[in-house]
């Protein structure tokens, strides 16, 4: 792989009036509906380096098995019950759970050929989000907390980085300002509970106790200087913001039409991504969802129908109507997971941890759509062509979202790292 050249900005107004072209073909307002709609032939909009102003990031936790969705294998053992099916991308095969997205595949990046030596669930969940093995002396920064640091906020009025779902081990910010850790929102559909005051405390009576508390936080702080605790008070002050902001009414899906809210699926990654799409809409920066389940040990067929037709479901939903809204060709959309299957079904009919090979999505802007990039082998068991590493991966998601890949952070300890880690964007990948 080569370092891709970003100084190419005297093609932006080609590759706008290119995208504007690709993308004329309309996906056509039946969200509500359900009905998938026309997106074009093979070749999606071709966005610009660095034109994801937002991010929206499905991890698939538990270890997605690659042969059962965007790898299928056929005339071997290994293949399973999953069969191929033909995407409206020449060439480009789905596994038969995913009939919408083969149907959108022209918008789609699919990558291959993704590698990693770990095949523990955690230190894979830590690696694929910051790029660095977890380590009892430092703690790194997720994507998230890096895009919003670097890109700053485009809403002040609301926070910039959001979980959605299990929030369970993330890494957060890391070793940079506690403020830019994602805003944990355990379920979407309740949106964020208790942001309101309690009934016995009257409002002019808690302007009162803020106004003492911030007296004594003064005189204590007065000859110290925290950065934590400068951070936690930057935290507080923003609930209280919130609380009687207009903007709370984001994280309110059921002000959303019912058809719609049926349309993505009626399940947490559904509700998820209806609500990252209202989120990316009032301007946040970076929103992970986080989609459980996927540790398919035994009876992975049975377990994998809900699963691939909520993600075919959602994630096709979220693709149109982030188009139909015009934020498609400045939203980046990740799948990914923390590793692999193993190709051989174990007694219980499931698959084991596979680190060997996987493979991930990219879809919207700053990525050539309609493609897919490297090959694992006949089985799924290793990466025969263009391997990535999750080092890889994680720089082109940088460099699409256009952060600085070359400057260094320094840790507390002293030690510097980079957004993304050491690895090189994959230029195919980027338009």
């Amino acid at each position: 792989m080569t370092r891709f050249d970003f100084s190419t900005d005297d093609r932006r107004s080609f590759m706008k009036s290119a995208a504007s072209r690709c993308l004329g073909v309309s996906f056509a307002g039946a969200i509500g509906s359900g009905v998938i709609s026309d997106m074009g032939e093979a070749n999606a909009a071709e966005p610009i380096i660095g034109k994801a102003k937002h991010v929206i990031y499905m991890f698939m936790d538990g270890a997605m098995t690659h042969l059962d969705t965007f790898d299928p294998k056929s005339g071997v053992e290994e293949a399973g019950e999953t069969k191929p099916i033909q995407t409206r991308v020449p060439g480009m095969m789905f596994g038969d759970r995913f009939p919408k997205l083969a149907y959108l595949a022209g918008a789609i990046s699919v990558v291959r050929s993704l590698s990693t030596e770990t095949g523990a669930h955690d230190k894979g969940k830590y690696l694929m989000r910051t790029s660095y093995k977890k380590i009892n002396s430092i703690q790194h920064p997720a994507l998230g907390a890096y895009m919003l640091s670097e890109k700053g906020r485009i809403n002040k009025e609301l926070p910039g980085n959001f979980l959605i779902g299990s929030g369970n081990e993330h890494p957060g910010a890391g070793f940079l300002e506690p403020s830019l850790s994602p805003v944990p929102i355990a379920d979407a559909a309740a949106g964020l509970q208790n942001i309101k005051l309690p009934s016995y405390l009257p409002e002019e009576l808690f302007q009162r106790r803020l106004y003492l508390a911030s007296k004594f936080d003064r005189q204590f702080q007065g000859g110290r200087k925290n950065g934590k605790v400068d951070a936690y008070n930057q935290l507080y002050e923003e609930a209280w913001r919130l609380m009687g902001s207009e903007h709370l009414k984001v994280f309110d899906i059921k002000d959303e039409p019912q058809a719609i809210r049926d349309a993505y699926g009626s399940n947490s990654l559904g509700q998820g991504c209806l609500l990252a799409r209202r989120l990316v809409q009032s301007g946040a920066r970076f929103v992970e969802i986080n989609y459980g389940g996927w540790d398919m040990h035994q009876d992975i067929y049975n377990r994998l129908d809900t699963h691939a037709s909520n993600l075919d479901t959602a994630l096709g939903n979220l693709m149109r109507d982030l188009h139909s809204k015009g934020l498609l060709d400045e939203t980046l959309i990740v799948l990914t997971t923390e590793f692999g299957r193993k190709p051989k079904l174990n007694v219980n009919v499931g698959r084991d941890h596979h680190p060997g090979a996987f493979c991930s999505l990219l879809i919207g802007a700053g990525i050539k759509g309609g493609q897919v990039y490297g090959e694992s082998d006949k089985t799924g068991t290793s990466v025969e062509k263009d391997r990535v590493s999750v080092e890889d991966f994680n720089r082109t998601i940088a460099a699409a979202a256009g952060l600085p890949l070359d400057e260094e952070k320094v840790a507390p300890n002293g030690r510097p790292f980079k957004i993304g880690g050491n690895g090189e964007p994959v230029a195919a990948l980027l338009a």
